[in-house]
């Protein structure tokens, strides 16, 4: 997905220098991965596309290739977690490893299976790993067929569909080589305009990086989303302002600080801002982690009727 995407960067190896400082919830060490050397960057992306792209095949070769395939999987999403917060995913992606490795790996603190159990277990295995596999292909070979797939192949996609067994993933496959971030305001009198600090995501640029993992605080993640179009395409964003302007309790808990915690705020907005990390000299200098700049208007300053 990410070589089929168009992407240049992919293509150039260059996607991880941008990756650190515009994905969803940097961790503290992000910062630090942003400023590594751009030859190592590169040999990073390479890397990735050895296990995304060639390891996966391991899955199906016998007990010794199968773990470093597993190795490799586990390392990947290691690695990932460490510089990103991307909550409960990279547990869930390693939990699945857990299927590369055989009950015979574990046969000292197995109890031994009845006679004819192993012989089912691999029927009942193969029947459904069949239709799972080739359904799985449909899916595959999409992207290389311009997304045209035989009629009964979408008729037979379309069945499982309900059940979440087979998809496509292509999440992530457009590098962002920017970081606009979305500040909401609110103001007592339209001209002296506070801040509604979120918990996780970036706001203040001096405030720390936080380690999220395995919590995903939702409205911090689709911040970062909605950043990515215009207000327009995302109308829940309207109605966080309408309960902001109500002082909704169980909307205003989701913030870390509210200047109107007491009361309802006569007006909100959004700004949007355009964010990087420091260089190593900016932030020796003032313990910024961020540099950003005012770009316009997200949402305009509304209030109740």
């Amino acid at each position: 997905m990410k070589l089929l995407s168009g992407d240049p960067s992919w293509a150039a190896l260059s996607a991880l220098e941008y990756h650190y400082q515009t994905q969803p919830l940097p961790t503290p060490l992000a910062w630090y991965a942003h400023h590594l050397p751009a030859w190592f960057d590169h040999l990073c992306v390479a890397g990735t596309f050895v296990v995304e792209l060639a390891l996966p095949f391991l899955i199906f070769a016998p007990r010794r290739p199968r773990m470093l395939a597993a190795l490799g999987f586990v390392g990947l999403e290691v690695i990932i977690a460490l510089t990103g917060n991307y909550t409960f995913f990279n547990l869930l992606t390693i939990a699945l490893v857990i299927f590369l490795i055989d009950d015979g790996q574990f046969n000292s603190q197995l109890p031994p299976c009845p006679p004819l159990l192993p012989t089912l277990r691999k029927r009942i295995g193969v029947a459904i790993a069949i239709p799972v596999v080739l359904l799985n292909g449909f899916f595959m070979i999409r992207p290389f067929a311009g997304g045209a797939l035989p009629q009964w192949a979408n008729n037979a996609v379309a069945i499982v569909q309900p059940w979440r067994i087979t998809n496509g993933y292509g999440l992530f496959a457009v590098m962002t080589t920017k970081r606009e971030e979305i500040e909401i305001q609110g103001s007592d009198d339209g001209k002296n305009w506070q801040p509604y600090k979120f918990r996780y995501k970036p706001g203040e640029v001096t405030a720390p990086l936080r380690w999220v993992i395995p919590h995903q605080p939702r409205l911090d993640w689709q911040m970062w989303f909605a950043a990515l179009s215009a207000a327009e395409r995302n109308q829940w964003f309207g109605n966080l302002l309408l309960r902001l302007l109500q002082n909704e309790s169980s909307v205003v808990g989701l913030f870390d600080h509210v200047p109107f915690r007491d009361r309802s705020p006569p007006l909100v907005r959004a700004v949007l801002y355009d964010y990087r990390f420091t260089t190593p000299a900016e932030r020796a200098r003032d313990g910024a982690i961020w540099h950003r700049r005012q770009i316009g208007m997200y949402y305009p300053a509304v209030k109740l009727q």
